[in-house]
């Protein structure tokens, strides 16, 4: 059999690291040191350290009497790795104890509301799986950010701890943490079996070594384990206990689709009752009740999202002067509604911003354009228009935002924007004008396009419909079914909308018509019945009559058409 290979000093430095449950960022900055020297000596691309450098690391990681001598021998390449956790009698790095910590679950929130639904269902399903019999119960909880996965995940694994007697532990894997790279399974893994009393010595130094450390340790055991904020089905998967018995919560911003065996809870916001529920307990006040018209505009306001209503509830709970409907006053009719939406240095825009440096640079650059969109939702075919793409690689991108919770899908094929991640989107289109210069105008173009064929179809006054065929014929409606004498299924089955689509004055010339009154000549014949309209209206304010053609636009070329 052969023999072990002697511990170095990077294994060792990790060891300490992740037993004293730090990030090698939290390590650098404890210590005073650069994370990219940490980062080498974990890596082994350093071999030893300075005098310096090695005593900054010692205290960083509180090491002490001669444990700490030998460290710094050791980071010197004057002792061997091995004697530090020899002399520590393999508790370096944890205070001098190797005792197991296996109720490890952050503190349950007082003010926990609603989601009976989402409750009884959990609880139904692991309480069966707490009874043990089968595989490891798996359940995935997943939603946007801010809506409370990791709250719902605590609160539900404190209502079932007793079940599981053996541990409860409690692993947060930071895919979505300012200033920190998502953490990496193999340090998860040295964690949990520091956490559960395995000696440093005894921990193995690469990843499939350590996960089957980690399943022989629990193997029998009944424990709880809650992996919050996973990255990705990679991360998580090593961490998974082996046999029966055992339960694992998973929080996600994504959908974990390649996942085996694990049961999804995809998680919304709050329902209007309970988000003004929320919001009356966290701010505390006699004037904001459940039931005052202030607290649901508010919590309106918020989207119902837990996190924007957590951080108003506190806002009010701290400024008592401020009244109810003042604050919805002025919530309403701010130009920057997240900037509002803050407490000390956390923001719902902040969370935002971790989704979206998630994703690729084409997956950015739609989703800011989607901000753009000026009707409630969209489909693949105008998304490609907006996009400058093809119908299937919108569609895929779509898919892959959805798959991030950065837009949802309320029916086949339609997709849509949470109030609050609209207004992010817009701003971020907003701050790059360049890259999405002409995405609106691409849409208008395709819905254009849509009227017109669609008014073939439709019983309607006649107006010619020469314009538009001097217009670009956007590459969606290429894909368009051939034409039969019935209405097209592709023509739009939701409500009508009846807001106008707006396009600001710089944008009006990118339009390729040769005048708005020429765009409406040809828009106009197919409004009917689809959804688009004109927004063309005389001097006097009142409707163009039927017979007369519509009238010029107002200075402004406030015109346009929208999306169903």
């Amino acid at each position: 059999m052969a023999a072990e290979p002697a511990l170095s000093f990077a294994g060792l430095l990790r060891q300490l690291r992740t037993g004293a449950r730090l990030t090698q960022e939290e390590l650098a900055e404890t210590a005073g040191v650069s994370p990219r020297s940490v980062s080498d000596l974990e890596r082994g691309i350093n071999r030893t350290a300075r005098k310096d450098t090695a005593l900054l690391l010692a205290d960083a990681l509180s090491l002490t009497g001669q444990v700490r001598v030998l460290f710094v021998a050791a980071a010197r390449g004057r002792a061997p790795a091995a004697d530090v956790l020899a002399a520590g009698g393999g508790s370096a790095g944890r205070g001098g104890s190797a005792a197991a910590a296996t109720r490890t679950l952050p503190r349950d929130i007082g003010s926990f509301t609603g989601r009976e639904a989402e409750l009884s269902r959990l609880l139904a399903a692991l309480s069966g799986a707490a009874e043990g019999g089968g595989l490891a119960g798996i359940y995935a909880i997943d939603g946007m950010a801010g809506v409370g996965k990791t709250t719902l995940a605590v609160h539900v694994a404190h209502r079932l701890a007793g079940s599981f007697p053996d541990g409860q532990f409690f692993v947060p894997l930071h895919a979505h943490t300012a200033g920190q790279q998502p953490v990496d399974p193999a340090d998860a893994l040295a964690s949990l079996l520091l956490t559960a009393g395995v000696g440093a010595q005894h921990v193995p130094p690469d990843l499939e070594a350590r996960a089957g450390r980690w399943r022989d340790q629990v193997a029998g055991k009944k424990v709880l384990l809650l992996l919050d904020d996973a990255a990705g089905h990679e991360q998580v998967r090593p961490l998974l206990p082996g046999t029966a018995g055992s339960l694992v919560l998973i929080t996600s911003r994504r959908r974990l689709t390649a996942l085996e065996d694990a049961t999804v809870l995809s998680i919304d916001t709050l329902d209007p009752a309970d988000a003004a529920a929320l919001l009356s307990r966290l701010a505390g006040r006699p004037d904001l009740g459940p039931d005052a018209d202030a607290t649901a505009e508010i919590a309106r306001l918020c989207g119902y999202l837990p996190l924007a209503i957590g951080m108003l509830g506190r806002q009010l709970k701290h400024h008592p002067a401020r009244g109810g409907p003042e604050v919805a006053a002025d919530l309403a009719s701010a130009r920057d509604r997240l900037a509002v939406m803050r407490a000390e240095n956390l923001s719902v825009a902040a969370a935002f911003d971790l989704s979206y440096r998630d994703l690729t640079a084409h997956q950015q650059r739609l989703f800011r354009r989607l901000g753009l969109v000026p009707g409630p939702d969209i489909d693949a075919y105008a998304t490609a228009a907006l996009d400058e793409t093809d119908v299937e690689t919108a569609r895929g991108r779509l898919d892959e935002l959805y798959d991030h919770h950065l837009i949802s899908e309320p029916a086949a094929g339609r997709y849509l924007l949470h109030d609050l991640l609209r207004q992010y989107s817009r701003a971020l289109a907003a701050e790059d004008e360049p890259t999405d210069a002409g995405a609106a105008a691409r849409l208008v173009n395709y819905y254009a396009h849509v009227a017109a064929a669609a008014g073939k179809h439709i019983a309607t006054w006649p107006r010619p419909a020469t314009a538009l065929r001097r217009a670009p014929h956007p590459a969606p409606c290429r894909s368009w079914p051939p034409r039969t004498r019935r209405p097209p299924g592709w023509m739009p089955s939701g409500p009508t909308c009846t807001r106008p689509l707006v396009l600001p004055p710089r944008q009006c010339p990118a339009m390729p018509w040769r005048s708005p009154r020429r765009w409406a000549d040809s828009c106009v014949p197919a409004v009917t019945g689809i959804g688009l309209r004109a927004n063309t209206r005389r001097r006097s304010g009142r409707p163009a009559a039927p017979g007369t053609g519509p009238a010029r636009p107002e200075p402004s070329m406030s015109w346009g058409c929208c999306s169903s």
